[in-house]
């Protein structure tokens, strides 16, 4: 079961073509290790590598109990943040901003390792949120595998539901090791997202506020 605040962050985010491709397997969480278990052992066989050797044997079990139990448990409604969020009683009209939470997450294209900071903004209005959730909230939707682009969008059409209100602005500088350790190899770049709503997009001054 999953709560009520969970489900509809997960309609929204589907009704705006912004949930991350997913099929209902039907399989439990034991279920999923197994199978994951097995596939690794292939993987691991495959490369070459001895798994009688103390120091791989447990591997294909230290990755099955990792991507199920660790770094993809954003992909399970059921572990959706219980979010507080409470009338605004005392009003709060300016912006509220967290920065430097860290995030870590993977890239989808080849399930290496995203890691980089976010920073979420919004000018509240019938509403607002314990700071911290807004923290377990990017969290969540970083447990995945991921593009960032679609991590951005996520954190801020989830905050726009939950607050009611368009005025939050997400922006996400993250690099990527699908980049620094394959491929073009580069070690020094990273990668700016920016999802604005609101005030955040048609007021100059507000955006620059946000992303100084």
């Amino acid at each position: 079961m999953i709560s009520e605040t969970a489900q509809l962050v997960r309609d929204t985010l589907l009704a705006r073509g912004l949930e991350t491709p997913m099929k209902d397997t039907g399989l439990s969480n034991d279920e999923k290790y197994a199978r994951i278990k097995d596939a690794m052992t292939t993987v691991v066989e495959t490369l070459g590598l001895d798994l009688s050797d103390d120091s791989l044997q447990e591997t294909p079990h230290r990755i099955a109990k990792m991507y199920v139990h660790e770094i993809f448990g954003g992909l399970d409604y059921a572990n959706f943040p219980k979010m507080s969020v409470i009338e605004n009683k005392m009003q709060v009209d300016e912006m509220v901003k967290v920065s430097d939470i860290h995030l870590t997450s993977t890239c989808e294209h080849h399930f290496v390792t995203i890691d980089g900071f976010a920073k979420v903004a919004y000018i509240p209005k019938d509403k607002i949120i314990g700071l911290s959730k807004i923290n377990r909230l990017v969290r969540f939707f970083a447990q995945r595998p991921q593009v960032q682009e679609r991590l951005t969008q996520q954190v801020l059409i989830s905050l726009q539901t939950l607050l009611e209100t368009e005025n939050v602005a997400v922006s996400i500088d993250a690099t990527h090791y699908c980049v620094k350790s394959r491929g073009v190899m580069d070690t020094h770049s990273h990668t700016v997202t920016t999802a604005l709503g609101g005030i955040f997009k048609s007021n100059v001054h507000t955006r620059a506020e946000f992303l100084a």
